[in-house]
């Protein structure tokens, strides 16, 4: 059996296979017959959709350098590569990634598949940073894409949700290292919200938490630095391992016991949480700064909604969670990303923000989320591939303005189906 990280969802399929070359990946996809076929990579997704009850590719050995130009910043990754590997690789070649995520245990090919970003008004998610691939086809056939080179399949190929083949290797457009300062602090929801677009037109990177049945919220704000700056200031051993690994980590996990027991104490746990995390500042380089451990289980929501639409949604969730009697001890998260033109990501075209409402691992979620989900889509929301959601190809075609486009290449790529999976047909249909 294999369960993804959250534990929403398990299979146990005919087969696992566990490639150590490009080679036997195209192996395994051929001699599998009838049977499904989906590659997996870290399980941090929080929906089905790498799961197969056929032939499940576990991609862990295809990982690494395979080639980079330092002074171009073309690098090109196995695709079972963990973005924590991969930012240390790159460091020690002067380079970074553009924009990373909160949590780097992803594989590189997982987190584009699924549309895994950052935040910061100007940076697209992973999936912009991919400037080619290599993808072998429900035939068993492998082929190099990139906008010179089979471009179509090459665009849809780049946030596929596994749909059109097996990814390989991904060659990622980096840039040269550098650091992060950082400032975490305080503030209001009020507050927050109407300094909101300034806010993100001065910061490099800006996101803010807001704990429900309070107005508390803590921001982060990160202005980029060149790797050579003078005045590294790292946190202390002692201040990080008090902040992200017991207040983070330990003691949110306790809270959350606590209130999955006892959910009238929720407020009282968020005012603590929230006033227990201080400012503070610190430099270190760009990755250490992005991502943070995450080891409370939890279920996530995310919705991409246009920019502009933030306020509204934030306020809205905020009432109902108030009308509800519902009690929400995660906080709520916020981010933003600039538009970019991968076909089906969330981010299509338009400003975008991010808003991420979490549950517990073991508390109800689904009433809480279904009510997020409808604000979301009341001002065009579209939800990130990779956390719950209950929307289906029927109203989501609407959503993507290239959506029949990816349909098209998907067709002539596996017309048998033999990528597919629950999910895919919930979302891309049969």
């Amino acid at each position: 059996m294999w369960t993804n990280w959250s534990g929403t969802y398990s299979v146990t399929p005919q087969q696992i296979v566990q490639p150590r070359s490009v080679d036997e990946v195209v192996a395994a996809v051929t001699t599998a017959s009838d049977l499904s076929i989906k590659a997996i990579g870290a399980g941090h997704s929080f929906t089905d959709v790498g799961l197969s009850r056929g032939t499940l590719i576990k991609m862990d050995h295809l990982r690494g350098i395979i080639a980079a130009n330092p002074d171009s910043g073309i690098v090109t990754v196995g695709a079972g590569t963990r973005l924590r590997d991969l930012n240390e690789a790159l460091w020690d070649l002067g380079l970074a990634l553009t924009n990373l995520g909160d949590i780097d245990a992803q594989t590189i090919s997982g987190a584009i598949s699924t549309g895994t970003h950052g935040t910061g008004s100007r940076f697209g998610g992973l999936a912009s940073q991919v400037r080619g691939l290599q993808l072998v086809t429900a035939e068993g056939e492998l082929l190099d894409c990139s906008p010179s080179e089979n471009a179509e399949i090459f665009e849809a190929a780049r946030l596929s949700l596994g749909a059109v083949g097996v990814i390989t290797a991904v060659t990622l457009q980096c840039e040269p290292a550098f650091l992060l300062h950082a400032l975490e602090a305080p503030s209001t929801l009020p507050v927050t919200l109407e300094a909101f677009g300034a806010t993100i037109s001065a910061a490099d990177h800006f996101e803010f938490y807001w704990f429900p049945h309070t107005q508390r919220v803590l921001t982060k704000t990160n202005v980029r630095l060149p790797a050579s700056s003078a005045g590294l200031d790292r946190l202390g051993r002692v201040r990080a391992w008090v902040d992200d690994e017991f207040l983070a980590n330990t003691v949110f996990e306790q809270m959350n016991r606590l209130t999955t027991k006892r959910p009238r104490l929720t407020r009282l746990a968020n005012n603590v949480a929230a006033r227990a995390l201080s400012e503070r500042s610190y430099t270190d380089r760009s990755y250490r700064v992005f991502s943070s451990p995450r080891r409370v289980k939890f279920r996530e929501m995310e919705y991409a909604i246009p920019r502009v639409s933030m306020p509204y949604v934030v306020q809205e969730i905020d009432n109902w969670i108030q009308r509800s009697g519902e009690h929400i001890g995660f906080p709520i998260g916020v981010q933003v990303a600039a538009p970019d033109d991968v076909l089906l990501s969330p981010a299509y075209g338009r400003d975008t923000a991010y808003v991420a409402v979490h549950t517990y691992h073991q508390q109800p979620h689904e009433k809480y989320f279904l009510a997020v989900e409808q604000i979301a889509r009341s001002v065009h929301g579209r939800p990130h591939w990779g956390k719950l959601h209950y929307r289906s190809v029927d109203d989501l075609a609407s959503a993507y303005p290239r959506f029949y486009d990816f349909l098209k290449i998907r067709d002539k790529l596996d017309p048998a189906r033999r990528f597919s999976n629950d999910y895919l047909r919930r979302v891309l249909g049969s």
